[in-house]
């Protein structure tokens, strides 16, 4: 059974109890992400996601991993464009941790000066590990091309140079402006009732104030073509169109056409791209959406001698598509797939956790297993054709990074 409400505070709680389960997986969600950074504070919602579990004035990182570690359990924290998560999951019989742990970190984190020092140069560290993964390039020069000059295309990770120069003074402004009651969202799963989690983060959540953040749209312009050239072995293609936002009722037939065009084994692209014709390992679509905008893109890797043949035959499959739609047995196994995949998703707390709490954050609102179902189950044919129609024929954004020049992606 799922049920939310909302505390004095502003923050709003939502739980949901499973039988036959011993677990219990806690976690907050903030509704502030890299978007909401200004051009100097990029990075710092991720430096924030970092510097929590380092602590508060009563407990140190050692003590917080010790507790965990004591009783089996486990967390961490992830940071995206839109918001930011932190989460713990134990047996049920230690609920009273994950609620006070995150209750203090959130509340009252140190930012001892001598660790952000250290996890500075850890993040520094994990930027040049992204940069060193052109898969990963690709994915961050295709959302710059989709949304150039806006924050929903700059990278989660943040710019090197401000990462090194932001301070504990600036890095505190931020947590005390977004990390308000009003701006997050209390998810517990497993085996919790939810009047004793209300009552705990009530002691830890008293004090009122904030709300989501103020957001700008992204601008209707897009960049067509972006090239990183660097000596690779293979070459990295992300091409793709703006798509409907994340509330739009689209959403469920773009998911369909998505999972047609490349996001399973049978889809157009891997059967004709990989398993006909051998141009590529990795392959597949995917559908991202954001609060005021979207997008459908399709990544690949190839040889670079491929890379014009493989741009062709993915344009010329987004034209069919655009053109025909799909078929109805195409739309059943799509349909098939994606319940599936809902499904054997919430076999844990964990993922049930994640589910419950991004929908009240992102959505307003959690949609019960069922009313998912029911409108997978909705998509029709003419449904997807008329999102094909809509979506594919917007303008193409193409990003690619290998040993090549722009100039050599549409040659003349």
């Amino acid at each position: 059974m799922i049920r939310t409400s909302t505390l004095p505070s502003g923050v709003r709680l939502v739980t949901e109890e499973m039988a036959d389960v011993r677990s219990v997986s806690v976690g907050v969600f903030v509704g502030t992400g890299s978007r909401d950074e200004t051009p100097s504070q990029a990075g710092i919602s991720h430096f924030l996601e970092h510097l929590l579990f380092k602590g508060t004035e009563s407990l140190s990182a050692r003590d917080i991993a010790e507790a965990v570690d004591a009783v089996g359990g486990d967390m961490n924290a992830y940071t995206t464009k839109e918001y930011t998560a932190f989460y713990v999951r134990t047996l049920s019989e230690h609920l009273e941790l994950p609620l006070r742990i995150l209750g203090d970190i959130l509340r009252e984190p140190a930012f001892r000066p001598q660790e952000v020092e250290a996890e500075r140069q850890v993040i520094l560290e994990e930027i040049l590990m992204h940069y060193d993964e052109p898969a990963e390039v690709v994915q961050e020069r295709f959302s710059g091309a989709m949304f150039p000059g806006h924050p929903l295309g700059r990278e989660v990770l943040g710019d090197p140079a401000r990462v090194k120069a932001v301070t504990v003074e600036e890095i505190r402004a931020f947590f005390d402006s977004h990390y308000r009651p009003a701006n997050m969202v209390v998810a517990a799963a497993g085996d919790v009732a939810h009047d004793v989690v209300e009552a705990a983060i009530a002691n830890r959540f008293d004090v009122a104030g904030g709300g989501p953040p103020v957001r700008n749209m992204p601008g209707p312009d897009v960049r067509p073509l972006v090239v990183e050239t660097r000596e690779s072995e293979q070459a990295h293609l992300v091409i793709g169109v703006r798509a409907p936002a994340r509330r739009s009722e689209e959403r469920f037939s773009l998911a369909a056409l998505n999972h047609v065009l490349g996001g399973g084994l049978s889809s157009r692209l891997f059967q004709e791209i990989r398993e006909e014709r051998g141009l590529a390992y990795s392959i597949g679509s995917d559908r991202v959406a954001y609060e005021d905008a979207g997008m459908l893109e399709v990544s690949v890797a190839t040889a670079p001698d491929n890379v014009a043949e493989v741009i062709g035959l993915l344009e010329r499959e987004l034209d069919s598509m655009r053109a025909a739609g799909v078929s109805e047995r195409e739309l059943d196994v799509a349909k098939g797939n994606l319940r599936a995949d809902l499904l054997l998703s919430l076999e844990d707390s964990g993922a049930r956790m994640s589910r419950i709490g991004a929908s009240l954050l992102l959505h307003g609102e959690v949609l019960t297993v069922e009313d998912v179902l029911e409108r997978i189950a909705a998509v029709t044919v003419e449904s997807a054709a008329a999102v094909a129609r809509s979506v594919l024929g917007g303008e193409r954004v193409l990003a690619a990074v290998g040993p090549f020049r722009e100039g050599d992606i549409y040659p003349g």
